[in-house]
């Protein structure tokens, strides 16, 4: 057991994750989580995660954006978060500029339902440079799924529900090689246990009492998935752990 204590002063905290090699996903495209939670686990507070997250976390979640092609979110997490678009800080808009890539990523909501607020700023605010992608199931209502075309590219991943791994496939097929999902808990998991996460941001905020939601609600049955522990970053007292792919801890002695 190791005791840790303060190193190195970042001059940039999105370094350490700029420079993780992400070119040998386990799937069509590398997939990170970036997740926060509080001290006895709870994933937000009033169904929303915004009261949950510390300053420093809220800056890092907005820059992490800077390494991802697609963000992907359940419908929930629209519905509650009030996305609008996903507009990087100037520095971070040129440097994806410079790499040959879009000023900020691409926006993509999964819905079986497609019950969603069309008029919203996700799908309507004048500064996107690109519509949303709105990933869903054949059999979603067809009216519905008409006005979706209307304000998103529709993508179709799965017949009765969307399945995660048929999503992340197309798209990959559309040019996405980073996809970054920001929740909630049910996508998470769906996504854990398909086998698709490669990596895992995980924020210990320091508060409890929340609301008895975990990070990630595993489908039933789904199976144990090992994690690996890559990076550890403290700003005053919230916690910023990195975790890769691994293997399922052994309970031998």
């Amino acid at each position: 057991m190791d005791v840790l204590g303060p190193t190195t002063r970042l001059d940039d905290p999105l370094a350490p994750y700029l420079a993780v090699d992400r070119s040998r996903p386990a799937g069509p495209c590398w997939v990170l989580a970036n997740m926060v939670g509080g001290l006895d686990g709870s994933a937000a507070i009033g169904g929303r995660v915004a009261a949950l997250s510390t300053k420093p976390d809220a800056a890092l979640f907005l820059a992490m954006r800077t390494v991802a092609d697609v963000v992907l979110v359940g419908a929930e997490t629209i519905r509650r978060e009030g996305y609008g678009p996903l507009l990087l800080p100037k520095v971070r808009a040129q440097a994806r500029r410079d790499a040959g890539k879009p000023s900020s990523p691409r926006l993509a909501v999964v819905s079986r339902s497609l019950d969603l607020d069309w008029a919203g700023r996700a799908f309507t605010d004048p500064a996107l440079d690109q519509p949303p992608y709105v990933i869903t199931c054949a059999a979603a209502d067809p009216q519905r799924l008409a006005r979706a075309r209307e304000a998103a590219e529709v993508v179709v991943a799965g017949d009765e529900r969307v399945e995660p791994g048929l999503a992340l496939q197309e798209l990959a097929t559309r040019g996405a090689s980073v996809v970054l999902t920001e929740g909630g808990p049910t996508l998470l998991g769906e996504i854990v246990a398909g086998g698709h996460l490669d990596e895992l941001l995980l924020t210990l905020s320091p508060l409890m009492g929340g609301d008895p939601l975990p990070v990630a609600i595993a489908p039933t049955g789904a199976p144990l998935s090992g994690f690996a522990l890559r990076t550890v970053l403290a700003e005053g007292n919230t916690l910023f752990l990195r975790y890769e792919r691994g293997e399922v801890p052994s309970h031998e002695q």
